[in-house]
Protein backbone atom coordinates (compact mmCIF):
# COMPACT_ATOMS: atom_id res chain seq x y z
CA UNK A 1 0.00 0.00 0.00
CA UNK A 2 1.32 3.46 -0.89
CA UNK A 3 2.28 5.87 1.90
CA UNK A 4 -0.12 8.59 2.96
CA UNK A 5 0.27 11.87 1.11
CA UNK A 6 2.45 14.45 2.89
CA UNK A 7 1.78 18.07 1.86
CA UNK A 8 5.01 19.72 0.72
CA UNK A 9 6.94 16.52 1.28
CA UNK A 10 9.72 15.61 -1.12
CA UNK A 11 7.47 14.08 -3.85
CA UNK A 12 5.05 17.03 -3.66
CA UNK A 13 7.85 19.63 -3.85
CA UNK A 14 9.47 17.69 -6.70
CA UNK A 15 6.22 17.77 -8.69
CA UNK A 16 5.87 21.52 -8.13
CA UNK A 17 9.50 22.13 -9.14
CA UNK A 18 9.12 20.11 -12.35
CA UNK A 19 5.94 22.01 -13.27
CA UNK A 20 7.95 25.25 -13.17
CA UNK A 21 11.46 24.25 -14.25
CA UNK A 22 10.54 22.12 -17.28
CA UNK A 23 8.62 24.90 -19.11
CA UNK A 24 11.34 27.42 -18.21
CA UNK A 25 13.98 25.16 -19.75
CA UNK A 26 11.83 24.55 -22.85
CA UNK A 27 11.20 28.30 -23.17
CA UNK A 28 14.95 29.02 -23.12
CA UNK A 29 15.49 26.50 -25.91
CA UNK A 30 12.54 27.79 -27.97
CA UNK A 31 13.77 31.39 -27.72
CA UNK A 32 17.30 30.49 -28.84
CA UNK A 33 18.10 32.47 -31.98
CA UNK A 34 19.27 29.40 -33.93
CA UNK A 35 16.42 27.06 -32.90
CA UNK A 36 13.36 29.30 -32.88
CA UNK A 37 10.07 28.14 -34.41
CA UNK A 38 11.08 24.51 -34.85
CA UNK A 39 11.91 24.09 -31.18
CA UNK A 40 8.69 25.85 -30.22
CA UNK A 41 6.59 23.47 -32.33
CA UNK A 42 8.31 20.43 -30.84
CA UNK A 43 7.90 21.73 -27.28
CA UNK A 44 4.21 22.46 -27.79
CA UNK A 45 3.59 19.09 -29.39
CA UNK A 46 5.44 17.30 -26.60
CA UNK A 47 3.48 19.08 -23.87
CA UNK A 48 0.18 18.43 -25.68
CA UNK A 49 0.97 14.70 -26.00
CA UNK A 50 2.02 14.60 -22.34
CA UNK A 51 -1.32 16.07 -21.25
CA UNK A 52 -3.34 13.88 -23.61
CA UNK A 53 -1.48 10.74 -22.58
CA UNK A 54 -1.86 11.42 -18.89
CA UNK A 55 -5.55 12.23 -19.29
CA UNK A 56 -6.22 9.08 -21.32
CA UNK A 57 -4.32 6.90 -18.83
CA UNK A 58 -6.22 8.42 -15.90
CA UNK A 59 -9.56 7.76 -17.58
CA UNK A 60 -8.63 4.21 -18.54
CA UNK A 61 -7.41 3.39 -15.03
CA UNK A 62 -10.49 4.88 -13.40
CA UNK A 63 -13.13 3.34 -15.63
CA UNK A 64 -11.45 -0.06 -15.90
CA UNK A 65 -11.21 -0.33 -12.11
CA UNK A 66 -14.82 0.71 -11.61
CA UNK A 67 -13.79 3.67 -9.48
CA UNK A 68 -15.35 6.21 -11.83
CA UNK A 69 -19.02 6.94 -12.22
CA UNK A 70 -21.03 9.69 -13.86
CA UNK A 71 -20.81 11.53 -10.53
CA UNK A 72 -17.01 11.71 -10.51
CA UNK A 73 -15.68 10.71 -13.93
CA UNK A 74 -17.00 13.37 -16.30
CA UNK A 75 -14.66 16.19 -17.43
CA UNK A 76 -16.49 18.94 -15.59
CA UNK A 77 -13.95 20.15 -13.08
CA UNK A 78 -12.42 23.48 -14.02
CA UNK A 79 -9.01 21.80 -14.21
CA UNK A 80 -10.43 19.52 -16.93
CA UNK A 81 -11.61 22.49 -18.95
CA UNK A 82 -8.27 24.23 -18.42
CA UNK A 83 -6.45 21.13 -19.65
CA UNK A 84 -8.69 20.82 -22.72
CA UNK A 85 -8.26 24.43 -23.86
CA UNK A 86 -4.51 24.33 -23.21
CA UNK A 87 -4.16 21.24 -25.40
CA UNK A 88 -5.92 23.22 -28.14
CA UNK A 89 -3.64 26.20 -27.50
CA UNK A 90 -0.52 24.03 -27.59
CA UNK A 91 -1.51 22.48 -30.93
CA UNK A 92 -2.82 25.64 -32.61
CA UNK A 93 -1.57 28.70 -30.65
CA UNK A 94 -5.23 29.80 -30.60
CA UNK A 95 -5.42 33.06 -28.62
CA UNK A 96 -8.76 32.55 -26.87
CA UNK A 97 -7.90 28.98 -25.90
CA UNK A 98 -4.64 30.28 -24.43
CA UNK A 99 -6.44 33.05 -22.51
CA UNK A 100 -8.86 30.60 -20.92
CA UNK A 101 -6.05 28.18 -20.10
CA UNK A 102 -3.90 30.92 -18.63
CA UNK A 103 -6.52 32.29 -16.23
CA UNK A 104 -8.19 28.98 -15.42
CA UNK A 105 -4.86 27.26 -14.94
CA UNK A 106 -3.52 29.89 -12.55
CA UNK A 107 -6.86 30.50 -10.85
CA UNK A 108 -7.84 26.86 -10.28
CA UNK A 109 -5.22 24.29 -11.26
CA UNK A 110 -2.37 26.09 -9.49
CA UNK A 111 -4.41 25.93 -6.27
CA UNK A 112 -4.81 22.19 -6.80
CA UNK A 113 -1.08 21.80 -7.39
CA UNK A 114 -0.29 23.56 -4.11
CA UNK A 115 -3.11 22.01 -2.04
CA UNK A 116 -3.86 18.69 -3.79
CA UNK A 117 -6.86 16.51 -2.95
CA UNK A 118 -4.92 13.24 -2.98
CA UNK A 119 -4.66 10.66 -0.22
CA UNK A 120 -1.57 8.67 -1.21
CA UNK A 121 1.97 9.71 -2.00
CA UNK A 122 4.44 8.63 -4.68
CA UNK A 123 4.37 6.13 -6.37
CA UNK A 124 0.61 5.64 -6.04
CA UNK A 125 -1.22 5.99 -9.41
CA UNK A 126 -3.56 8.58 -7.86
CA UNK A 127 -0.54 10.77 -7.06
CA UNK A 128 1.00 10.27 -10.50
CA UNK A 129 -2.15 11.00 -12.51
CA UNK A 130 -3.09 14.00 -10.35
CA UNK A 131 0.25 15.69 -10.80
CA UNK A 132 0.51 14.85 -14.50
CA UNK A 133 -2.73 16.76 -15.00
CA UNK A 134 -2.22 19.64 -12.60
CA UNK A 135 1.52 19.99 -13.09
CA UNK A 136 1.10 19.61 -16.85
CA UNK A 137 -1.51 22.38 -16.99
CA UNK A 138 0.76 24.79 -15.11
CA UNK A 139 3.73 23.79 -17.28
CA UNK A 140 1.68 24.32 -20.47
CA UNK A 141 0.47 27.80 -19.58
CA UNK A 142 3.94 28.85 -18.46
CA UNK A 143 5.52 27.57 -21.66
CA UNK A 144 2.94 29.21 -23.92
CA UNK A 145 3.55 32.51 -22.13
CA UNK A 146 7.34 32.39 -21.88
CA UNK A 147 8.26 30.18 -24.84
CA UNK A 148 5.56 30.83 -27.45
CA UNK A 149 5.22 34.44 -26.22
CA UNK A 150 1.43 34.42 -26.06
CA UNK A 151 -0.16 36.83 -23.60
CA UNK A 152 -3.57 38.05 -22.49
CA UNK A 153 -4.83 41.56 -23.27
CA UNK A 154 -7.49 43.80 -21.77
CA UNK A 155 -9.96 42.26 -24.22
CA UNK A 156 -9.25 38.87 -22.67
CA UNK A 157 -10.80 39.81 -19.33
CA UNK A 158 -14.52 40.07 -20.26
CA UNK A 159 -14.24 36.98 -22.48
CA UNK A 160 -12.67 34.90 -19.73
CA UNK A 161 -15.11 36.16 -17.07
CA UNK A 162 -18.16 35.45 -19.26
CA UNK A 163 -16.92 31.95 -20.15
CA UNK A 164 -16.14 31.22 -16.50
CA UNK A 165 -19.70 32.14 -15.49
CA UNK A 166 -20.95 29.90 -18.30
CA UNK A 167 -18.83 27.09 -16.84
CA UNK A 168 -20.38 27.60 -13.39
CA UNK A 169 -23.90 27.46 -14.84
CA UNK A 170 -23.31 24.34 -16.96
CA UNK A 171 -21.44 22.54 -14.19
CA UNK A 172 -24.11 23.33 -11.62
CA UNK A 173 -26.71 21.78 -13.95
CA UNK A 174 -24.53 18.68 -14.43
CA UNK A 175 -24.13 18.34 -10.65
CA UNK A 176 -27.92 18.33 -10.25
CA UNK A 177 -28.43 15.78 -13.03
CA UNK A 178 -25.77 13.24 -11.98
CA UNK A 179 -25.48 13.92 -8.25
CA UNK A 180 -21.86 15.03 -8.55
CA UNK A 181 -19.71 17.73 -7.02
CA UNK A 182 -17.97 19.07 -10.10
CA UNK A 183 -16.42 22.47 -9.58
CA UNK A 184 -16.94 21.91 -5.84
CA UNK A 185 -20.32 23.59 -6.22
CA UNK A 186 -22.08 21.12 -3.90
CA UNK A 187 -19.49 20.64 -1.14
CA UNK A 188 -15.98 21.72 -0.26
CA UNK A 189 -13.09 19.42 -1.20
CA UNK A 190 -11.37 17.45 1.56
CA UNK A 191 -8.18 18.69 3.17
CA UNK A 192 -6.97 22.21 3.82
CA UNK A 193 -7.38 24.51 0.82
CA UNK A 194 -8.72 27.94 -0.10
CA UNK A 195 -12.35 26.87 0.34
CA UNK A 196 -11.62 25.73 3.90
CA UNK A 197 -11.52 29.36 4.98
CA UNK A 198 -14.72 30.41 3.21
CA UNK A 199 -18.31 30.42 4.42
CA UNK A 200 -20.40 27.21 4.58
CA UNK A 201 -22.30 26.00 1.50
CA UNK A 202 -23.89 27.62 -0.46
CA UNK A 203 -22.45 30.97 0.60
CA UNK A 204 -18.93 30.15 -0.49
CA UNK A 205 -20.11 29.97 -4.11
CA UNK A 206 -20.65 33.76 -4.53
CA UNK A 207 -17.41 34.22 -2.57
CA UNK A 208 -15.67 32.03 -5.15
CA UNK A 209 -17.05 34.22 -7.94
CA UNK A 210 -15.61 37.32 -6.26
CA UNK A 211 -12.28 35.60 -5.64
CA UNK A 212 -12.25 34.49 -9.27
CA UNK A 213 -12.67 38.10 -10.44
CA UNK A 214 -9.82 39.18 -8.16
CA UNK A 215 -7.62 36.40 -9.55
CA UNK A 216 -8.34 37.50 -13.14
CA UNK A 217 -7.15 41.03 -12.31
CA UNK A 218 -4.20 39.74 -10.29
CA UNK A 219 -2.93 37.44 -13.03
CA UNK A 220 -3.34 40.16 -15.64
CA UNK A 221 -1.50 42.74 -13.51
CA UNK A 222 2.05 41.79 -14.66
CA UNK A 223 1.08 42.39 -18.30
CA UNK A 224 -0.67 45.67 -17.46
CA UNK A 225 2.43 46.84 -15.59
CA UNK A 226 4.71 45.78 -18.46
CA UNK A 227 2.54 47.69 -20.96
CA UNK A 228 2.60 50.80 -18.77
CA UNK A 229 6.39 50.67 -18.43
CA UNK A 230 6.76 50.14 -22.18
CA UNK A 231 4.61 53.20 -22.96
CA UNK A 232 6.55 55.25 -20.45
CA UNK A 233 9.89 54.30 -22.01
CA UNK A 234 8.54 54.99 -25.50
CA UNK A 235 7.38 58.50 -24.53
CA UNK A 236 9.66 59.76 -21.73
CA UNK A 237 8.68 63.36 -22.48
CA UNK A 238 5.13 62.76 -21.27
CA UNK A 239 6.30 62.41 -17.67
CA UNK A 240 8.63 65.42 -17.79
CA UNK A 241 5.95 67.62 -19.35
CA UNK A 242 3.44 66.56 -16.75
CA UNK A 243 5.96 67.40 -14.04
CA UNK A 244 6.60 70.90 -15.40
CA UNK A 245 2.92 71.73 -15.60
Amino acid sequence: MSPQFVPFGTPHLTAIALAVLVPLALALVARHEHLGAGADRLARLGLALFLLGGWAAWWWAGWSSGAMTLANGLPFNLCDWAEAVLIVALLTRHQFAYELGYFWGLGATLQGLLTPTVFYDWPDPQFIFFFIQHGGVVAALLYLTLGSRLRPTWRSLPRVIATSLFYVGITGLVDVLVGGNYGFLVAKPPGVNMLTFMSPWPWYIPELVVVGLVFVLLYYAPFALADWLRRRRADPGATSCATKT
